[in-house]
C-alpha cells in the first residue's frame, strides 16, 4: 500500500498547475521524501512541485502531454542526488472522476524502467487529476495509492479502501448523524499516538476510544504514584507502581476491546521512542516538558503527522489561587510550530534532552523541579477542547480554531493566529517540512 501526503498549499498549487488549460493536458512533478512504515505502507512526504516549461513537452493536446527527455533526465538526477521519488502527476479534462488510461500505463511503463535504472533506491508514483478529483498509484502498477492534503484539515482525497469498507458500527449512530459515515469511517481508519498518559492523556485515551478509534501507540516512561490517582481517569489504588500506559490500555479494552495497541513506556525526548511516532497518522502531545514538545514538534512537520498539543497551568501566590489557563494547538503544514510562536524555552530544551548524569555535572542547573497543581476538571476541559479540535481536523464538522487559549477565571476560549516563520528550522519548507528520514530528529540518541 501506498500514501501520498501533502500540505493543503502545494495541493492548491499544483490543482492550478493541471487545470488551468482545458483545452490541453497538463504536467507537472512532485519531488518527494519516501517512508517505509512497519507495517508496510509507503508513504512519500511531498517536498516540492516542479511545473515544466511549454518548450519542455514534446507533444500536448486535450488526450496527451509528453515531456521531453531532457526534462525527465533532469529531473531524475535531482531526485537520485537528493535521495528522493518522484511523483509523475498529469491532467485530464471534463469533471468526472479521472482515471489511468492504456496509455497513462504505457507511459509509466517506460518511466519506471528508466527509474529503476537511474534510481532504483525509491518507489515513484503516478497522479492524475480532473476538475472531478484524483487518482494515484505506484508507478506502472495497478494498485491504486491513498493521497492525504494536510493542512487545518486533514483531507482524504483519495482512498482505495474506502470503496470496499464496511459501514460503520451501529454504536456510533449518535455520531454518525452529527458528521457522516465518511467521518465516522475517517475516525476508525486512524492509528493515532498519545505521549503522555497522565492527567490530560488518560482523557484523551479513553475520548477516542469512545469515538472510534481502535490502534493506539501509548508512550509514556512513568509508572503510577498515589499523587495521580486524583486527575489519572481510570486508575485505581491497586493501579500505583505500574506503568502508565498499561492503566491507559486498560481503560481503552474496557471501552473496545478488540482495539489494537502498541506501549512504548519510554520517554520520547530519545531518538529510539520519538521514531515510534512515525508508524502513527496522528499525533496528541499530552506532556509538560519543553524537551518531548520540541521533538514532537519536530515529528509533525518533518514526518506530515498531524499534532493536536494540549496544556493546562494553575498559577498561585502565596497560597491564593491567581490563574487557571489551558492551550490546545494543531501541528500541521501551513500553522505555525512551537518555535515560531515563542512557546519554548530552549534551556528547558537543553536540560530536557540531558540525561541525569549530564544534569548533575550542569554547573547551571540545581535542584529538582516542583510539581506543578492539577485539577481533573481542568484536564477534561482541556481534553474536551481538543478532542472537538480533532474532528474539525478529520471529519471537517465546522470549526476553523486550530489555536485555542482557555481562562477559567474569565470563562473566556480564544482563537489565535500565528504567523510561520519564512524559514523557521522547524516548519518551513528551508527547514524540517516533509524532509522525513533525511535528517536526524534533535532528540537524545542514547
Amino acid at each position: 500500500m501506498m500514501e501520498i501526503t501533502l500540505s493543503a498549499e502545494d495541493m492548491a498549487a499544483l490543482a492550478t498547475a493541471l487545470l488551468s488549460n482545458d483545452a490541453a493536458e497538463q504536467c507537472a512533478v512532485l519531488y518527494a521524501s519516501q517512508i517505509r512504515r512497519a507495517d508496510g505502507l509507503v508513504r512519500l512526504l511531498v517536498r516540492e512541485i516542479d511545473v515544466p516549461r511549454q518548450d519542455e513537452y514534446a507533444a500536448q493536446s486535450d488526450y496527451e502531454a509528453v515531456l521531453i527527455p531532457h526534462y525527465v533526465a533532469r529531473v531524475s538526477k535531482r531526485a537520485r542526488r537528493e535521495r528522493q521519488s518522484l511523483i509523475f502527476a498529469h491532467s485530464h479534462p471534463g469533471s468526472s472522476a479521472p482515471e489511468f488510461s492504456r496509455a497513462d500505463y504505457e507511459g509509466e511503463e517506460h518511466l519506471a524502467r528508466f527509474l529503476e535504472w537511474r534510481n532504483p533506491d525509491n518507489v515513484h508514483a503516478a497522479l492524475v487529476m480532473s476538475r472531478g478529483g484524483l487518482e494515484a498509484r505506484q508507478l506502472a502498477m495497478r494498485e491504486k495509492a491513498r493521497v492525504i492534503a494536510l493542512g487545518e484539515r486533514r483531507t482524504v482525497l483519495s482512498d482505495p479502501s474506502s470503496a470496499s469498507g464496511t459501514s460503520p458500527a451501529a454504536l456510533f449512530d449518535r455520531q454518525i448523524r452529527a458528521f457522516g459515515e465518511a467521518g465516522q469511517r475517517a475516525i476508525e481508519t486512524l492509528r493515532v499516538a498519545i505521549v503522555g498518559l497522565g492527567g490530560t492523556g488518560s482523557i484523551i485515551a479513553q475520548y477516542l476510544a469512545h469515538l472510534g478509534v481502535r490502534r493506539f501507540i501509548l508512550v509514556d516512561p512513568d509508572t503510577l504514584e498515589e499523587s495521580n490517582l486524583n486527575r489519572v481517569v481510570g486508575s485505581a489504588a491497586s493501579d500505583v507502581g505500574r506503568p502508565k500506559v498499561d492503566v491507559a490500555a486498560d481503560a481503552i479494552f474496557r471501552i473496545a476491546p478488540a482495539a489494537e495497541l502498541q506501549r512504548v513506556q519510554g520517554n520520547v525526548v530519545r531518538v529510539q521512542i520519538a521514531r515510534t511516532l512515525t508508524e502513527a497518522d496522528f499525533l496528541f502531545g499530552c506532556t509538560d516538558s519543553h524537551g518531548s514538545r520540541a521533538v514532537m514538534q519536530q515529528v509533525a512537520y518533518q514526518y506530515l503527522i498531524p499534532c493536536i498539543d494540549m496544556g493546562s497551568t494553575i498559577t498561585t501566590t502565596e497560597g491564593n489561587l491567581t490563574g487557571v489557563f489551558g492551550r490546545v494547538q494543531l501541528l500541521a503544514p501551513g500553522l505555525a510550530c512551537f518555535t515560531c510562536s515563542g512557546l519554548l524555552d530552549s534551556e528547558e530544551v537543553r536540560r530536557d534532552l540531558m540525561s541525569s548524569f549530564e544534569r548533575r555535572l550542569d554547573p547551571y542547573i540545581s535542584g529538582e523541579r516542583i510539581p506543578a497543581p492539577a485539577v481533573i476538571s481542568i484536564n477534561g476541559t482541556v481534553a474536551s477542547i481538543a478532542l472537538t479540535m480533532f474532528m474539525a481536523v478529520v471529519t471537517g464538522i465546522p470549526s476553523d480554531a486550530r489555536y485555542l487559549l482557555y481562562n477559567a477565571l474569565k470563562s473566556t476560549l480564544r482563537n489565535v493566529r500565528v504567523t510561520p516563520t519564512n524559514n523557521c528550522y522547524i516548519c518551513s519548507r528551508a527547514g524540517a517540512l516533509a524532509r522525513g528520514d533525511s535528517v536526524p530528529l534533535y532528540a537524545r540518541a542514547d
